[in-house]
């Protein structure tokens, strides 16, 4: 069966107890944390920093982090993430003078490296860096804020992201954030994304195990669509 990875995020997490509410998802099934970076510049709103990522790893929280940079500028960040323990680092087009020199920066601190791409943003920024790129996020919302509604739109758009993929016989992670839950996921699969970003979506539930098997039923019947 096609590998899902399924991506808490931590931004809906009880920050009271953040490494044992972290833990508690990935005992459940999660297979790499997402970490919301903003920085009340490129999006409205102020989150976590590298001190906090490294206290989740001193917490001894071992799976992958996958960090989305949600900041401008996000050059001098991005050695401060990778140091911190960052395992994927992802961040916006817009952000940066120039997208290969931040890839490049990535790859250099020893990290994998994803672009995002917002709603509105076109899907040309992928033409000359694709083999770059160990993973595309596709916002489903605008970014900045919690709790939003999956935009339609982004169906189409991630059938055209799985086709450029799948075209270059690349393996690049596509995943989607923003609005995602229990009754909308298998859509988004079917659609082709493996990678799914969840927060109040989970992290409102109190029994993550439930939920995350809930999840894992939805995936396995898109996965079964895919291949009829």
């Amino acid at each position: 069966m096609k590998k899902f990875f399924l991506a808490p995020s931590i931004l809906s997490a009880d920050f009271a107890r953040l490494g044992e509410d972290t833990q508690k998802v990935i005992d459940a099934g999660g297979d790499l944390i997402h970490f919301d970076v903003m920085d009340n510049h490129y999006v409205p709103n102020l989150t976590m920093g590298p001190m906090i990522l490294e206290s989740l790893r001193n917490y001894n929280i071992i799976a992958p982090i996958d960090v989305h940079l949600m900041v401008k500028p996000v050059d001098n960040l991005i050695p401060q993430f990778a140091k911190a323990g960052a395992t994927f680092i992802t961040f916006h087009p817009e952000a940066t003078e120039h997208i290969e020199r931040t890839l490049q920066l990535i790859k250099e601190s020893g990290c994998k490296a994803g672009l995002a791409l917002n709603p509105t943003t076109p899907l040309n920024f992928l033409d000359y860096i694709l083999e770059k790129l160990d993973l595309i996020l596709l916002m489903s919302v605008n970014p900045g804020f919690g709790n939003q509604s999956f935009l339609p739109s982004t169906f189409n758009k991630l059938r055209q992201v799985r086709k450029i993929i799948d075209k270059n016989f690349l393996d690049i992670i596509l995943q989607v954030d923003g609005g995602v839950k229990l009754d909308n996921i298998a859509e988004i699969a079917f659609s082709g994304a493996n990678s799914f970003v969840i927060g109040s979506g989970l992290f409102k539930y109190s029994n993550y195990d439930l939920i995350i098997k809930k999840i894992r039923k939805e995936l396995k019947h898109a996965h079964s669509r895919s291949i009829h």
